[in-house]
């Protein structure tokens, strides 16, 4: 288990920047594609509003969303459908979850975390294991959100996993604790079980 870095008081622009160094070395270091995994909800889009704007070889980076719900591309709560609004346009390719999808390794997971310990959508009740055999499973959360009442597709632990880094942009007092018990081993939520397997840097900003 790695010892996560904890980063106080960064602004979007800083995160934003963070990524881009990221970013830009590992499109430095290999003449291939690069991908990184990000989240939906309402923090991260700012960030990635600031991100896109950031001077890098677009048409070189895959991005994939680390969950969705099960709804059109159309609908408000497709995490695909906003990150595509964002990231296509700066030239980048925005890859949708699918059932046996096989997702890549990853440069960069960005990761946010709920108030229950939830990751992507590796919510308590799906008993999320770090030796799952799936890439990408179906998950129906339980109880369901009531602001988005929906199944989702989710990459797993191993997918996540399956990166150079792991990064969270954690917000409010209460879940920076839950996480901080997470990284010291004091519960086996799903964030704690992630962090628990995990052997690459993992930085939160929170």
């Amino acid at each position: 288990m790695i010892r996560p870095e904890i980063v106080s008081g960064a602004d979007d622009a800083a995160i934003a920047g963070w990524i881009a160094v990221r970013l830009g070395a590992a499109l430095a270091a290999s003449d291939s594609p690069v991908a990184i995994s990000v989240p939906g909800g309402s923090t991260p889009f700012p960030i990635m509003e600031r991100l896109v704007r950031l001077p890098l070889e677009w048409a070189r980076v895959q991005v994939w969303p680390g969950d969705d719900r099960i709804v059109p591309e159309s609908h408000a709560a497709s995490n695909t459908g906003r990150i595509r609004a964002l990231f296509e346009p700066a030239g980048a390719q925005v890859m949708a979850l699918t059932q046996g999808a096989i997702p890549p390794r990853f440069a960069l997971v960005w990761l946010g975390m709920g108030e229950d310990g939830h990751i992507a959508s590796l919510f308590p009740n799906t008993d999320p294991r770090a030796d799952d055999p799936a890439r990408v499973r179906r998950i129906t959360p339980d109880p369901l959100p009531p602001e988005a009442p929906f199944d989702r597709l989710s990459l797993t632990i191993p997918a996540l996993l399956d990166s150079d880094a792991l990064m969270f942009v954690i917000r409010g007092g209460q879940k920076r604790a839950l996480f901080e018990q997470a990284a010291a081993g004091g519960h086996d939520l799903p964030v704690a079980r992630l962090l628990r397997a995990a052997r690459q840097p993992v930085v939160c900003f929170a």
